[in-house]
């Protein structure tokens, strides 16, 4: 019986650093990918956060609009001008306005 020599194969330098640089890459980029998603989830929870608060002074902010024009009404002046003893005379008022 013959034996078979076997024959081991030798890699360049160059092979050895490409090889390298392949394994490398590919166990950098789902790293990086988990991690640009990871950022990118965070700042979308940031701007939903912006979101709500946004609609929340919104919703304050009318309902302080709404809060002026029940006081600045002409019934509540006419009102409180009884209780403090005034006359009522509708040219002395004047309401202000943004």
């Amino acid at each position: 019986m013959k034996k078979v020599a076997k024959r081991r194969v030798k890699f360049l330098k160059g092979e050895k650093f490409m090889y390298g640089v392949l394994a490398v890459m590919i166990l950098a980029i789902p790293i990086a990918k988990v991690c640009t998603q990871a950022i990118l989830s965070e700042s979308n929870i940031k701007v939903e956060r912006m979101r709500k608060d946004i609609n929340k002074q919104q919703r304050y902010n009318e309902s302080l609009s709404m809060k002026i024009s029940e006081l600045a009404s002409l019934e509540n002046i006419e009102s409180i001008a009884n209780e403090l003893g005034l006359s009522y005379n509708n040219d002395n008022i004047k309401t202000l306005s943004e």
